[in-house]
């Protein structure tokens, strides 16, 4: 027989070793990813016909930049920040934190739904700081 004294502890012992089995739901399918932070509009070719900022930053003297770009392209054009590689773009949930990072070259760390693309953002930080460069954007 069981007394009440040992109950508490046979639970929290239990609880201790379902814990160690089972990986954390938070970070068990987080992945980091490489690229740029752009804008739908450019990555897509929705009004780009090279998935750049080239033709728009042609186009818009007051324009100047990656960054100018991507955010006059969601501000304006209606567009999302995207995560923008070489092989594919993929669809941000952190839009607010994807905005300060407009135009850098960035590590983004979080879960990929691979039927949508579109990676649950747990952290963005920059790829490599270049000379002269902030380590984090304004």
């Amino acid at each position: 027989m069981v007394t009440k004294r040992v109950r508490p502890i046979l639970g929290v012992t239990a609880l201790v070793w379902l814990m160690a089995c089972y990986p954390p739901a938070r970070g068990a399918d987080e992945k980091t990813f490489k690229g740029e932070i752009a804008d739908t509009q450019c990555a897509l070719n929705v009004h780009s016909l090279s998935q750049s900022h080239k033709e728009m930053i042609g186009m818009k003297p007051e324009i100047k930049t990656h960054a100018d770009c991507a955010r006059y392209c969601v501000k304006e054009r209606g567009g999302k920040f995207v995560l923008q590689t070489p092989d594919k773009v993929y669809k941000l949930d952190a839009q607010v934190l994807a905005e300060q990072w407009a135009g850098v070259k960035v590590k983004v760390i979080g879960t990929l739904d691979p039927k949508t693309d579109l990676i649950t953002v747990r952290s963005i930080e920059a790829l490599v700081a270049s000379p002269g460069s902030p380590a984090r954007p304004k």
